[in-house]
């Protein structure tokens, strides 16, 4: 997570969108990508299972959503992973003054096409393949390469917020220079709709949830840990950067360490560059150990070339996908532009998280898997029935030796709340009267096309508040008429979830439980 967003996106969305205000962005894009990590780490500790987003949406939609989703997974990695290797190798050219690209543009020529980078970067491509290279020799080495990486990055971090502070001027966010916000609320929320795209990176611990030795425990922590450290990072390093510098001069491509040597400080200019590489180098390698993950999954159940599900039996990781998959996404960061690399990356991300919290309402909706003997359930010897016959019996004699009345209803009131208690699925009781025509539907199913229909309201009614009144020239009576028809359609989707069952019974983690038990301690507190 904290990697080419850090050293690029800050001084991006700081001189360009926010302005200072890329704090209170960060803040808010943080909090947006709790939530949905919150989903990852449900899932993964629900399901264990090698896949991300893949897995999760083909335990509980279906296969051919699972394909679509796979696919998107696979092309967001290629592309995120081509996008970070593109920003890598211009952040080491810069510390070469732009000789590199120079070098490239004289002797080997330029393209001018739509979509295409403005030179080949040989740079990017060729550190794609070196960190292929260490990924195929398993997950040790590749673990052990990442920490050293990692280490060095967040010591650069500390550096940077220690020297950044002693550096610091208020000035810089007087009036004079615009204020705090000087593109107001709407330039926070541009920000913010950037900003979430740096913190993509949290589902790569999802994807790893069967190699953890106890997922149901680690996914949740560590998902939580780690985005709230990246979220830490971006808030008081964009503190930093905006008090140095005015935030009007900012240069996007290499803020940080333009920062340094602006204020005269060329050593520490060159730290923040090596930090960045590093930094940028942990992306990397989470990518390309994510990636052929995703592409195991789908051919070990059938969706993909049963090839890519081989493991290599001397490094225990599948070396086939991680070769032909980090060739491609060199191929990709050799040709293309950074620009058109982070627009796909960023369909992709919003497409696969929109499905992931789909897919944990339908989830929680359906009936547990259980697996019945051989002809438990076809019939049932006298064995099997006496238990029920004794324990009616039993029941009975329990209720004779109540004396008091109020035992009497009390055990009354008991039953009731047990019969009241559906099935997961089903219509709760208490609509049942109301609802009838739902009951003949297969349980979850109403909830299934619910969920559908709410994503679909949601798409149309923020689509008509943008872009009615000024792309689509909408008149103010279908305006209005539209928001009010999506808008019950998105309510009535959400009732009709409410009013069925979920499961209650899990031992694994969930998140709205996670937010009852914060409210519980907050009032405890109180």
């Amino acid at each position: 997570m904290v990697g080419s967003g850090l050293y690029v996106l800050t001084g991006t969305v700081a001189k360009e969108i926010a302005g200072p205000a890329v704090v209170i962005s960060f803040l808010i894009a943080g909090i947006a990508s709790l939530l949905a990590a919150l989903c990852y780490a449900e899932f993964g500790a629900r399901v264990p299972k090698t896949g991300s987003a893949y897995m999760f949406t083909y335990v509980s939609v279906g296969e051919l959503w699972a394909f679509l989703i796979g696919w998107n997974v696979i092309l967001e990695y290629m592309i995120g992973g081509a996008a970070v290797a593109r920003a890598w190798s211009g952040y080491l050219d810069s510390i070469f003054d732009h000789k590199i690209k120079n070098y490239t543009e004289s002797h080997i020529g330029t393209w001018n096409v739509q979509f295409l980078a403005h030179n080949p970067d040989f740079l990017a491509a060729g550190i794609l393949l070196l960190a292929t290279a260490f990924i195929s020799f398993g997950v040790r080495v590749s673990s052990w390469l990442n920490h050293i990486f990692a280490a060095i990055s967040l010591a650069i971090i500390l550096f940077i917020l220690i020297f950044g502070f002693i550096l610091a001027n208020p000035k810089n966010w007087s009036a004079e220079y615009g204020g705090f916000a000087p593109f107001g609320f709407s330039g926070i929320m541009s920000g913010t709709a950037t900003c979430f795209y740096a913190f993509v990176g949290f589902d790569v611990i999802a994807a790893s949830s069967e190699e953890a030795r106890n997922p149901q425990k680690s996914i949740p922590i560590a998902t939580a840990v780690s985005l709230g450290l990246a979220t830490g990072a971006y808030i008081l390093v964009s503190i930093v950067l905006t008090l140095m510098v005015p935030w009007n001069t900012l240069i996007p491509d290499s803020a940080l360490s333009d920062a340094f040597y602006r204020r005269g400080y060329s050593w520490a200019g060159f730290l923040v560059a090596a930090g960045s590489i590093c930094a940028m180098n942990t992306v990397l390698l989470s990518n390309l150990f994510s990636l052929p993950r995703i592409v195991y999954a789908m051919a070990e159940d059938g969706l993909f070339f049963q090839f890519f599900a081989k493991v290599n039996p001397t490094t225990k990781v599948p070396v086939i996908g991680i070769v032909v998959f980090g060739f491609l996404m060199a191929i990709l960061a050799l040709i293309f532009d950074l620009e058109a690399l982070v627009q796909f990356l960023s369909i992709g991300t919003l497409l696969a998280y929109t499905f992931v919290a789909a897919s944990i309402i339908v989830l929680r909706f359906q009936q547990e898997k259980t697996e019945p003997s051989d002809g438990a359930e076809q019939e049932q010897s006298p064995q099997h029935r006496a238990p029920a016959v004794s324990a009616e019996r039993i029941a009975g004699e329990e209720m004779k030796e109540y004396e008091s009345f109020s035992d009497k209803l009390q055990l009354v009131e008991t039953r009731k709340k047990g019969k009241e208690r559906r099935e997961t699925g089903h219509l709760k009781a208490a609509f049942e009267p109301y609802l009838k025509f739902l009951s003949d539907c297969y349980p979850g199913e109403v909830v299934t096309i619910s969920v559908v229909t709410m994503m679909f309201c949601a798409i149309c009614l923020c689509s008509v508040l943008v872009f009615g009144s000024n792309q689509l020239h909408l008149p103010k009576w279908s305006f209005y008429l539209l928001l009010v028809i999506f808008l019950i359609g998105f309510l009535i989707s959400l009732f009709l979830i409410w009013v069925h069952e979920q499961q209650k019974k899990t031992t694994t983690f969930q998140v709205y439980r996670t937010f009852q038990r914060l409210s519980l301690l907050s009032v405890d507190d109180g």
